[in-house]
C-alpha cells in the first residue's frame, strides 16, 4: 500500500468487505483476507494469528508461509514477536526482525528468508483474540501509515470475528457464544440459583464496520456527539451535589466529551473507511489497551472516564441496550463488570443471582446482595463478554463457581443440589419456634444480620430472636449526597418497630475500604483494609458521627438501644466513640427529646490488637460482637479478596480458636456479653464450634439460622469442646479432622 494513503485504505476496507460477504466457509474467508492485506501492502507474507486457549496462538490462515504450517504452528502468549504482541496488546514495527530480542525462529513456516515484520493486535474492548502479521523479505521500516492501516484491519476482523464470519465447515474458529464455559470466582454472598442471564450493560455489537460515504459516517457522528454533550450538560445542571467530588467527576465527563483529540482522530478512522462506530470501538479498543497498563490510580480513572463515554455514544449510535425494550427473561440473573448499590436495589428481589468480574467480597454490591438475599460471586473474569442476554446460567455461591450454558448432566446435578437443599430448608421450618438447646442444655442465641426494612420480615420466618447486626451504611451509600437526619431518624425507628420488641444492635457507620461514599473524596490508599475506615473515619469526621448518632436516639423514642462502633483498635478510639454517643445523650436531654430507657454501647471486635486491650476496655463495654471476616483475615495476614491465600487458612486453626477462647474468658472475668458476627456464625459445624469454646450467641444471615439451629440441637458441646481440646493438645493445626471423625462416630454428621 503506497504510503498506505486514505484512498488506498478505503480500497483495502471495501474490497474486504466483498470478501467477507461472499458465501463462504469460515477458513476461506481468512484466506482470503490474508492475500486482499498482502496484495493491497505489498508484502511477501501477511499471516493471521488467532488464539486456540487463553494461552496458545495458532497460526489460522497465511499468504506466503508454508500453508501445511496452518494449524499446526502454535505458541504460547509472551513466545517470540507474535506471542509477544499477543501479551501486550501493542504493535511490534522490526526492519531486522530475527535480531529482535525474543524472536523465535518456527523452521516449518519457512520464514527464516524474510527480514522485516510488522505485527498488531487483534483485540476488542480488551479481549485479545489473535495477532495480524506482515513480512517482506527486505528490511523496511513501516510508516505509521501502515502500521495505522493494518490496525484498521485488525479492527475489522475482530468486528467480523464477533459476528461469526470465520464460522462454518473448514472454520478456523468455533462458534462464539455457544460452547458450555465455567468460571472460577470468589464468593461475595453464598447461595446458590439457576436462570437466564440478563446483561446489565450489554455488549455494543457493530454490525457495519465499513463504510462507504465518509460524509454520512462523518454527520452521523457529530449528531451523536452533540447528542452525547447535552446528556453530559443535563447530568451537570440536573444533579444536586452535596461537595464539588463528584461535580468534579462530571466535569472530567464534559472534558473528554468535548475532547478534539478524541473526535479527530473518530474523524481520520472515518476517513480510511470504516463507519461512525467503528471508528468510536477502535479508539475505545485503544483506550481500554492503555487503561490495562497504566500504574498511576488518577489516570485508570480518566481512561475508566472515557471507556464508559464511548459507551454511552456507541448506544446512541447503534440504539442497542436495555433501555432498548429488551424483556428481561424469568429467573434473571444479572452479569456486570461492576454495579453500584443504588442499580442494586433497582433491580431489588427480581433477581435469582448476580455475578460480577470485579467487585469485591465487602463492596456496595455485595452488602446489598446480602441484604436480598440473593448469591453473588465476583472476580469471574472475561464473563461480560462470553454471557448473551438470554444464555442459561447456574451460579454456585458455596463453591464459587459459574456455569454459562451448562451441559444438561451439569445441569441435572445442580438442580438435584437445590433440591436436596429445599428439603432441607423445609426441615428446618419445623424449629422455627424452637430454641437452639444442645444436648448438654446449653442454649444459644441464634441473631439475623440486616441492612435493609426489607430484610426484617425474615425475623418472622428464620426464628431469628433479634437483629445481632443492622449495617447503617446501605443508607449512605445509595445516595448522591448526605442523607438527613430525620430521614434516618424515621428508618432507624420503622427497623425497632418492625423487630416487634426483639433486640436490634445498630452499627455505625461502617465506610473507607472499599465502600466509598460517592459524595466523599476517595482517598487512594496501597491498603484501604488497613486504613482510613470505620470508627477512624467516624472520629476524623465527627459531623457525620455525630448526625448518625442523633438520628439513633431520636428512632429509639424513649424505648431501648443498642449501638456498637465498628472496628475498634485499641481502647481510647472504644472509650472516645461512647463518650462522643453520651454528649448526644445530654443534649438531647437538654432539648427535652426522650432518652432511650435502656443504652447499650458496644463495640466489633475486629482486629486482634483488641483482644488484648485493657481489663477496662471490657468494663466499660457494655457488649462485644467478634466481627470474624476481618478478624480472620488480620490474624492469619491473609486478604479475604485474594483467592490464592482467602482459603489456605481454616477457621477452625487452633490458634484462631485459641484467640475466640481467650475472648471469651476475658468477657467472661467482667461479665460482659460477646457474641459471633460474621460468614462463620452461619456455618453449621463453625457456629457449634464457636458455641463448644463459650460463645453463647451467634449472628448471621437469615438462611443459615435453620441449619445452625438443626446441628446444635443435635450435638452435646461439653462433648464437642473436649474433642477441640484434645485435638490442640495432640498438635493438630485443624481441630475439623477430629470434629468431623467425632461427629461421624456419635451419628450426628451434617
Amino acid at each position: 500500500m503506497p504510503q498506505g494513503t486514505e484512498t488506498e485504505s478505503r480500497k483495502l476496507l471495501g474490497r474486504l468487505r466483498e470478501a467477507l460477504a461472499e458465501d463462504s466457509a469460515g477458513q476461506a474467508r481468512l484466506d482470503r483476507v490474508t492475500q486482499l492485506v498482502a496484495d493491497s501492502m505489498q508484502t511477501e507474507v501477511c499471516s493471521i494469528y488467532l488464539f486456540r486457549d487463553s494461552e496458545t496462538l495458532e497460526l489460522c490462515a497465511t499468504e506466503g508461509l508454508k500453508p501445511e504450517a496452518v494449524h499446526q504452528t502454535r505458541m504460547r502468549v509472551g513466545e517470540g514477536l507474535v506471542g509477544r504482541i499477543a501479551k501486550v496488546g501493542r504493535p511490534i514495527n522490526a526492519a531486522n526482525a530475527p535480531a529482535e530480542h525474543g524472536f523465535r525462529y518456527m523452521p516449518e513456516t519457512g520464514e527464516e528468508i524474510y527480514s522485516s515484520l510488522l505485527g498488531v493486535p487483534i483485540q476488542r474492548l480488551g479481549e485479545r483474540l489473535g495477532v495480524l502479521v506482515v513480512q517482506s523479505k527486505d528490511e523496511r521500516q513501516y510508516s505509521e501509515d501502515e502500521v495505522y492501516a493494518l490496525e484498521v484491519v485488525a479492527m475489522v476482523l475482530a468486528e467480523m470475528t464477533e459476528l461469526g464470519a470465520f464460522v462454518g465447515e473448514g472454520a478456523a474458529l468455533a462458534a462464539r457464544h455457544q460452547d458450555p464455559v465455567m468460571f472460577r470466582a470468589t464468593v461475595a454472598q453464598e447461595g446458590t440459583a439457576e436462570g437466564r442471564v440478563w446483561l446489565h450493560d450489554p455488549r455494543v455489537v457493530v454490525t457495519n464496520p465499513i463504510a462507504d460515504d465518509p460524509e454520512g459516517e462523518h454527520k452521523r457522528l457529530h449528531e451523536a456527539v452533540d447528542q452525547l454533550r447535552l446528556s453530559v450538560d443535563d447530568m451537570l445542571s440536573n444533579h444536586d451535589f452535596a461537595d464539588g467530588e463528584q461535580r468534579g467527576v462530571l466535569e472530567a465527563y464534559r472534558m473528554f466529551a468535548n475532547s478534539r483529540s478524541w473526535m479527530r482522530r473518530m474523524e481520520e478512522d472515518i476517513a480510511r473507511g470504516l463507519s461512525a462506530e467503528a471508528a468510536v470501538e477502535k479508539e475505545q479498543s485503544a483506550a481500554r489497551a492503555r487503561l490495562q497498563a497504566v500504574p498511576d490510580a488518577y489516570l485508570r480513572e480518566r481512561l475508566q472516564d472515557l471507556d464508559d463515554l464511548s459507551n454511552r455514544l456507541l448506544r446512541i449510535l447503534t440504539g442497542q441496550g436495555n433501555q432498548t425494550g429488551a424483556e428481561m427473561p424469568d429467573n434473571p440473573i444479572l452479569i456486570a463488570r461492576n454495579i453500584g448499590p443504588g442499580d442494586l436495589l433497582d433491580y431489588g428481589r427480581k433477581l435469582k443471582g448476580v455475578v460480577l468480574e470485579q467487585g469485591s467480597v465487602g463492596s456496595h454490591a455485595a452488602i446489598v446482595a446480602r441484604a436480598l438475599a440473593i448469591p453473588l460471586v465476583v472476580h469471574a473474569e472475561r464473563i461480560t463478554t462470553e454471557a448473551l442476554n438470554g444464555d442459561q446460567i447456574i451460579v454456585d455461591g458455596e463453591q464459587g463457581v459459574v456455569h454459562l450454558r451448562p451441559e444438561e448432566s451439569v445441569a441435572k446435578a445442580f438442580r438435584d443440589k437445590i433440591a436436596m437443599q429445599a428439603q432441607a430448608q423445609e426441615r428446618y421450618a419445623g424449629l422455627r419456634d424452637q430454641p437452639a438447646e444442645a444436648l448438654c442444655g446449653t442454649r444459644v442465641s441464634l441473631l439475623m444480620n440486616a441492612g435493609l426494612m426489607a430484610d426484617l420480615p425474615s425475623l418472622e420466618g428464620s426464628g431469628a430472636e433479634g437483629v445481632g447486626l443492622f449495617r447503617t451504611e446501605l443508607q449512605f451509600l445509595t445516595r448522591n449526597k448526605v442523607p438527613r437526619r430525620g430521614d434516618l431518624a424515621a428508618l432507624y425507628q420503622r427497623v425497632i418497630r418492625a423487630a416487634k420488641g426483639r433486640p436490634v444492635t445498630f452499627r455505625t457507620l461502617d465506610i473507607g475500604s472499599d465502600k466509598v461514599l460517592p459524595y466523599m473524596k476517595r482517598e487512594d490508599e496501597p491498603n484501604p483494609a488497613l486504613g482510613w475506615r470505620a470508627i477512624r473515619l467516624g472520629l476524623d469526621k465527627p459531623g457525620i458521627m455525630r448526625m448518625q448518632l442523633q438520628a439513633l436516639i431520636r428512632a429509639a423514642d424513649g424505648g431501648p438501644l443498642n449501638v456498637m462502633f465498628p472496628f475498634i483498635a485499641q481502647f481510647d478510639e472504644f472509650r472516645e466513640a461512647r463518650g462522643r454517643l453520651l454528649e448526644e445523650i445530654e443534649r438531647e436531654r437538654k432539648l427535652g427529646h426522650p432518652l432511650p430507657s435502656k443504652l447499650q454501647i458496644g463495640a466489633m471486635l475486629e482486629t486482634p490488637s483488641l483482644a488484648f486491650a485493657p481489663r477496662q476496655f471490657f468494663e466499660l463495654a457494655d457488649f462485644i460482637s467478634i466481627g470474624g471476616n476481618d478478624l480472620k483475615q488480620f490474624f492469619f495476614a491473609a486478604d479475604r479478596e485474594n483467592e490464592r491465600v482467602r482459603r489456605r487458612y481454616d477457621t477452625l486453626n487452633v490458634s484462631f480458636l485459641a484467640l475466640i477462647e481467650h475472648v471469651v474468658e476475658r468477657c467472661a472475668e467482667t461479665g460482659t456479653p460477646v457474641s459471633f458476627c460474621g460468614e462463620d456464625a452461619g456455618r453449621p459445624i463453625e457456629a457449634m464450634c464457636f458455641a463448644a469454646m463459650g460463645l453463647r450467641s451467634l449472628s448471621m444471615r437469615p438462611a443459615s439460622i435453620g441449619p445452625v439451629k438443626h446441628l446444635i440441637r443435635r450435638v452435646d458441646l461439653k462433648e464437642a469442646r473436649r474433642v477441640i481440646h484434645e485435638a490442640r493438645d495432640s498438635g493438630a493445626q485443624s481441630v475439623r479432622p477430629a470434629i468431623m471423625d467425632w461427629m461421624g462416630r456419635t451419628g450426628w454428621a451434617v
